[in-house]
Protein backbone atom coordinates (compact mmCIF):
# COMPACT_ATOMS: atom_id res chain seq x y z
CA UNK A 1 0.00 0.00 0.00
CA UNK A 2 3.05 2.31 0.97
CA UNK A 3 4.84 1.51 -2.28
CA UNK A 4 1.63 2.47 -4.44
CA UNK A 5 1.03 5.66 -2.73
CA UNK A 6 4.78 7.12 -2.86
CA UNK A 7 4.72 5.31 -6.90
CA UNK A 8 2.22 7.36 -7.79
CA UNK A 9 3.56 10.62 -7.49
CA UNK A 10 6.33 9.44 -8.93
CA UNK A 11 4.33 8.62 -12.29
CA UNK A 12 2.62 12.00 -12.49
CA UNK A 13 5.51 13.53 -11.96
CA UNK A 14 7.26 11.58 -14.96
CA UNK A 15 4.11 12.14 -16.99
CA UNK A 16 4.25 16.07 -16.21
CA UNK A 17 7.88 16.42 -17.27
CA UNK A 18 7.10 14.21 -20.37
CA UNK A 19 4.61 16.46 -21.24
CA UNK A 20 7.19 19.57 -21.25
CA UNK A 21 9.36 17.54 -23.23
CA UNK A 22 6.69 16.85 -25.59
CA UNK A 23 5.52 20.65 -26.07
CA UNK A 24 9.19 21.15 -27.01
CA UNK A 25 9.33 18.63 -29.62
CA UNK A 26 5.80 20.16 -30.73
CA UNK A 27 7.52 23.26 -31.05
CA UNK A 28 10.56 21.97 -32.75
CA UNK A 29 8.07 20.23 -35.32
CA UNK A 30 6.27 23.56 -35.91
CA UNK A 31 9.23 25.08 -36.28
CA UNK A 32 10.53 22.40 -39.22
CA UNK A 33 7.22 22.45 -41.23
CA UNK A 34 7.07 26.36 -41.33
CA UNK A 35 10.41 26.29 -42.58
CA UNK A 36 10.29 23.88 -45.20
CA UNK A 37 7.25 25.43 -46.19
CA UNK A 38 8.75 28.34 -47.01
CA UNK A 39 11.25 26.75 -48.86
CA UNK A 40 8.49 24.92 -50.73
CA UNK A 41 6.54 28.25 -51.34
CA UNK A 42 9.37 30.09 -53.08
CA UNK A 43 9.25 27.27 -55.97
CA UNK A 44 5.37 26.50 -55.53
CA UNK A 45 2.74 27.81 -57.99
CA UNK A 46 -1.17 27.79 -56.04
CA UNK A 47 -3.05 26.81 -58.79
CA UNK A 48 -5.29 24.13 -61.08
CA UNK A 49 -2.69 22.14 -63.34
CA UNK A 50 0.66 24.22 -62.35
CA UNK A 51 0.56 23.11 -58.68
CA UNK A 52 1.86 19.46 -59.60
CA UNK A 53 4.36 20.44 -61.84
CA UNK A 54 5.72 22.93 -59.56
CA UNK A 55 5.90 19.84 -56.86
CA UNK A 56 7.18 18.06 -59.62
CA UNK A 57 10.13 20.43 -60.10
CA UNK A 58 10.69 21.20 -56.32
CA UNK A 59 11.18 17.38 -55.90
CA UNK A 60 12.89 16.45 -59.30
CA UNK A 61 15.14 19.55 -60.41
CA UNK A 62 15.52 21.69 -57.02
CA UNK A 63 18.45 20.49 -54.83
CA UNK A 64 17.48 18.89 -51.83
CA UNK A 65 14.19 19.74 -52.56
CA UNK A 66 12.62 16.26 -52.78
CA UNK A 67 14.12 16.02 -48.97
CA UNK A 68 12.46 19.48 -48.25
CA UNK A 69 9.48 18.32 -48.93
CA UNK A 70 9.82 14.68 -47.21
CA UNK A 71 10.95 16.95 -44.37
CA UNK A 72 7.54 18.86 -44.38
CA UNK A 73 5.09 15.82 -44.65
CA UNK A 74 6.94 13.99 -41.92
CA UNK A 75 6.44 16.96 -39.64
CA UNK A 76 3.15 17.81 -40.46
CA UNK A 77 2.05 14.26 -39.69
CA UNK A 78 4.02 14.33 -36.71
CA UNK A 79 2.58 16.97 -35.06
CA UNK A 80 -0.49 15.64 -35.84
CA UNK A 81 0.23 12.25 -33.76
CA UNK A 82 2.34 14.07 -31.15
CA UNK A 83 -0.30 16.60 -30.22
CA UNK A 84 -2.71 13.88 -29.58
CA UNK A 85 -0.34 11.91 -27.77
CA UNK A 86 0.47 15.32 -25.13
CA UNK A 87 -3.36 14.99 -24.53
CA UNK A 88 -3.24 11.41 -23.65
CA UNK A 89 0.03 12.32 -21.27
CA UNK A 90 -1.68 15.60 -19.94
CA UNK A 91 -4.82 13.95 -18.88
CA UNK A 92 -2.82 10.74 -17.32
CA UNK A 93 -0.27 13.46 -15.32
CA UNK A 94 -3.73 14.94 -13.94
CA UNK A 95 -2.87 18.18 -15.74
CA UNK A 96 -7.14 18.23 -16.14
CA UNK A 97 -7.12 20.79 -13.30
CA UNK A 98 -7.95 24.93 -13.58
CA UNK A 99 -4.24 25.80 -13.10
CA UNK A 100 -3.62 24.11 -16.39
CA UNK A 101 -6.54 25.69 -18.63
CA UNK A 102 -4.28 27.74 -20.51
CA UNK A 103 -1.89 24.54 -21.41
CA UNK A 104 -5.18 22.45 -21.72
CA UNK A 105 -6.69 24.71 -24.15
CA UNK A 106 -3.68 25.76 -26.09
CA UNK A 107 -2.43 21.87 -26.95
CA UNK A 108 -6.13 21.20 -27.75
CA UNK A 109 -6.48 24.21 -30.33
CA UNK A 110 -3.18 23.38 -31.55
CA UNK A 111 -4.31 19.36 -32.24
CA UNK A 112 -7.14 20.86 -34.45
CA UNK A 113 -4.83 23.84 -36.14
CA UNK A 114 -2.22 20.60 -37.63
CA UNK A 115 -5.46 18.59 -38.41
CA UNK A 116 -6.32 21.64 -40.11
CA UNK A 117 -3.07 22.11 -41.97
CA UNK A 118 -3.08 18.63 -42.77
CA UNK A 119 -7.00 18.89 -44.64
CA UNK A 120 -6.34 22.30 -46.51
CA UNK A 121 -3.04 20.02 -48.17
CA UNK A 122 -4.99 17.90 -50.05
CA UNK A 123 -5.31 19.68 -53.11
CA UNK A 124 -2.54 21.46 -53.09
CA UNK A 125 -0.83 18.55 -55.04
CA UNK A 126 -3.55 18.70 -57.67
CA UNK A 127 -3.58 14.90 -58.31
CA UNK A 128 -6.37 12.73 -59.08
CA UNK A 129 -6.47 11.36 -55.50
CA UNK A 130 -6.16 14.81 -53.75
CA UNK A 131 -8.91 16.27 -56.14
CA UNK A 132 -11.54 13.12 -55.91
CA UNK A 133 -10.62 13.17 -51.62
CA UNK A 134 -11.33 16.92 -51.59
CA UNK A 135 -14.60 16.71 -53.95
CA UNK A 136 -15.60 13.77 -50.87
CA UNK A 137 -14.59 16.13 -47.97
CA UNK A 138 -16.27 19.06 -50.04
CA UNK A 139 -19.55 17.39 -49.79
CA UNK A 140 -19.87 16.59 -46.02
CA UNK A 141 -18.84 20.37 -45.61
CA UNK A 142 -21.95 20.96 -47.97
CA UNK A 143 -23.93 18.46 -45.83
CA UNK A 144 -23.64 20.81 -42.72
CA UNK A 145 -26.85 22.50 -41.77
CA UNK A 146 -27.43 25.92 -42.49
CA UNK A 147 -24.00 27.01 -43.13
CA UNK A 148 -22.58 23.98 -44.92
CA UNK A 149 -22.93 24.85 -48.72
CA UNK A 150 -21.74 28.91 -48.33
CA UNK A 151 -19.31 27.43 -46.25
CA UNK A 152 -18.07 25.07 -49.14
CA UNK A 153 -18.76 27.75 -52.01
CA UNK A 154 -16.49 30.14 -50.16
CA UNK A 155 -13.62 27.68 -49.58
CA UNK A 156 -13.73 26.68 -53.38
CA UNK A 157 -14.34 29.96 -55.06
CA UNK A 158 -17.75 28.78 -56.48
CA UNK A 159 -16.54 25.09 -58.31
CA UNK A 160 -13.21 22.78 -57.58
CA UNK A 161 -10.39 24.89 -59.60
CA UNK A 162 -7.54 27.02 -59.17
CA UNK A 163 -9.78 29.35 -56.96
CA UNK A 164 -10.07 26.52 -54.61
CA UNK A 165 -6.33 25.76 -54.39
CA UNK A 166 -5.23 29.32 -53.97
CA UNK A 167 -7.71 29.47 -51.16
CA UNK A 168 -6.49 26.29 -49.78
CA UNK A 169 -3.20 27.12 -49.76
CA UNK A 170 -3.76 30.98 -48.40
CA UNK A 171 -5.76 29.52 -45.76
CA UNK A 172 -2.59 26.63 -44.85
CA UNK A 173 0.47 29.14 -45.25
CA UNK A 174 -0.75 32.08 -43.72
CA UNK A 175 -4.12 31.59 -41.83
CA UNK A 176 -3.00 27.95 -40.15
CA UNK A 177 0.19 28.03 -40.29
CA UNK A 178 0.79 31.43 -38.28
CA UNK A 179 -1.59 29.86 -35.85
CA UNK A 180 -0.01 26.54 -35.17
CA UNK A 181 3.39 28.32 -34.29
CA UNK A 182 1.75 30.60 -31.78
CA UNK A 183 -0.11 27.91 -30.20
CA UNK A 184 2.98 25.75 -29.84
CA UNK A 185 4.79 28.56 -28.17
CA UNK A 186 1.98 29.55 -26.21
CA UNK A 187 1.59 25.83 -25.45
CA UNK A 188 5.30 25.33 -24.50
CA UNK A 189 5.04 28.29 -22.37
CA UNK A 190 2.32 27.83 -20.13
CA UNK A 191 3.75 24.38 -19.01
CA UNK A 192 6.36 25.74 -17.74
CA UNK A 193 5.02 28.53 -16.21
CA UNK A 194 2.42 26.32 -14.54
CA UNK A 195 5.20 23.50 -13.54
CA UNK A 196 7.30 26.62 -11.93
CA UNK A 197 4.09 27.82 -10.30
CA UNK A 198 3.24 24.43 -8.74
CA UNK A 199 6.93 23.78 -7.47
CA UNK A 200 6.77 27.02 -6.04
CA UNK A 201 3.72 25.77 -3.77
CA UNK A 202 5.51 22.32 -2.61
Amino acid sequence: MTTFQVSVPKLTGALRRLSTVLAIALLTLTLTAAVTGLLIAYYYQPGAGVAYDSLKVISQDVNYGWLVRRLHDLAGNALIILSLVQIVVMFLGERLRRSWLGAWFTGLFLTLTAMGLSWTAIILDWSQVGYWRMKVELGQVASIPLIGPTLAEVLTGGSLGTLTVAHMYAIHSYVLSLAALGLSIAHLVSLIYQERDMNRQI
